[in-house]
């Protein structure tokens, strides 16, 4: 079958790369694509906005299946665009129409789900533009620390976490007067604090059963021991040790199935990747939030220890026989690091060129913030790619993923020197345990 997939990231790398192994498919078309993508299938220019030649280029190249990286698109009804259309009624749409896109799309959407459905999250208020009193007065009824966010799509970075009163305030009034995020920040929502780790679980579902993929913990802080500002992500390990079997037993049965029960129950078509921002809470997890794509970096971790054929699963999604498929997961250890432009998350520079990456032996590069200069490979975005190193257990993995990326440079070359480090005197697990 042919398949086209949608985004231009390292997650989109690293989906091409895992497609590319399937049995079953014959030609994938990646659009927009990066340089890595050119090695797994067609890079292609395709305007989702025009619905004409979107449904041109599908028809024309006889795709079976859209596959959609990023969250953008969806939340924007690109689904709903494609299922409308009585000439694509044959093309299946790996990601949510957009109004079970609001789980990532409206955080205040997914938190009434959730305490709907029974699902643990945090307590939390949400106020709206002009409401920016009563948000104020809220802060002096809470304890640090104090958690805001935007409610819609803010790039990642519409999230404030601070013990300062003075700068939660702060970030109210950018939010709800000033405008701070546009439209998504026209709606805040303050959340109450949880202490524990965090922990990112991912299923694909075809609305009716689901099956859980690999689980990570991501690094988001630009800096060595998690500070600085919050990025993309600068790093992903999988699994993670502190998720034993008991505990994604409990993500399964306490918020996997209960999730996909309830947007059944709401009248909530989904199909596609669901991602789970956890926190584990004593042993308990808890959802931060919905995502309804894969993450990234955690895609570079989890997608090389999934033994089995993702384009099977697609197809499980396409038949309704998801059910009868099954994951398969390798049992060593995954451990990805963002190598980033200098200055990210910040102003950067692009256009530097980059050396290495073919030199890499025993781990994966996935390419991102790149581009072609002739015949040369540059930097074009923050985070400029991923390595990810495979072990046996954590450490060796570790070692594996840090000595194929300092084999790899570029003017300006950042990266965190301790992704994984926090988890290496945490007690081990069965890596197989996360697969269900």
């Amino acid at each position: 079958m042919n398949v086209l997939l949608i985004g231009s990231g390292g997650r989109e790398h690293a989906l091409a790369w895992k497609i590319a192994q399937s049995s079953l498919l014959d030609t994938l078309f990646v659009a927009p694509g990066n340089p890595g993508t050119i090695r797994h299938g067609r890079n292609a220019e395709v305007d989702l906005r025009d619905a004409k030649a979107m449904r041109r280029f599908l028809l024309e190249n006889r795709i079976r299946i859209v596959v959609v990286g990023p969250e953008s698109p969806l939340v924007g009804g690109v689904h709903d665009r494609l299922a409308a259309d009585p000439q694509l009624q044959d093309v299946t749409v790996i990601g949510p129409k957009a109004e079970g896109a609001r789980l990532e799309g409206s955080k205040d959407f997914a938190k009434e789900f959730m305490f709907r459905h029974n699902i643990p999250t945090a307590a939390h208020r949400t106020f709206i533009k002009g409401q920016l009193q009563e948000a104020l007065d809220h802060l002096d009824r809470i304890n640090a620390p104090y958690v805001i966010k935007a409610d819609g799509l803010a790039a990642g970075k519409g999230v404030i976490i601070t013990n300062d009163k003075k700068e939660a305030a702060k970030a109210l009034r950018e939010m709800l007067q000033q405008g701070r995020f546009g439209e998504a920040g026209e709606r805040v929502v303050i959340e109450q604090h949880l202490k524990g780790i965090e922990l990112s679980a991912f299923l694909v579902t075809d609305g009716e059963s689901f099956k859980m993929l690999p689980a990570a913990k991501d690094y988001k802080r630009i800096g060595r021991g998690d500070t600085g500002p919050n990025t993309g992500g600068m790093g992903a390990v999988s699994p993670a040790p502190f998720a034993d079997k008991d505990f994604m037993q409990k993500v399964h049965d306490r918020i996997a199935a209960p999730t996909v029960r309830g947007l059944k129950k709401d009248g909530i078509a989904y199909q596609g990747f669901l991602f789970i921002g956890l926190m584990n809470v004593d042993g308990d997890p808890y959802v931060i939030e919905y995502n309804v794509r894969l993450g990234d970096p955690e895609t570079q971790a989890i997608l090389p220890r999934l033994k089995s054929d993702l384009l099977d699963l697609f197809e499980g999604i396409a038949s309704g026989t998801l059910s009868e498929r099954h994951v398969d997961v390798d049992d060593r250890t995954a451990v990805s690091i963002v190598l980033a432009a200098e200055g990210y998350p910040e102003e950067y520079e692009k256009g530097k060129t980059i050396l290495g990456v073919d030199m890499v032996r025993d781990a994966y590069v996935f390419q991102a913030g790149t581009r072609l200069k002739g015949d040369k490979l540059v930097t074009n975005g923050g985070r400029v790619m991923t390595v990810t190193g495979m072990g046996k257990d954590l450490e060796s993995a570790i070692a594996s993923a840090y000595r194929a990326a300092s084999v790899i440079a570029y003017d300006g070359k950042y990266m965190r020197d301790d992704i994984g480090h926090d988890l290496v005197k945490q007690p081990a697990q069965r890596a197989g345990a996360v697969a269900r």
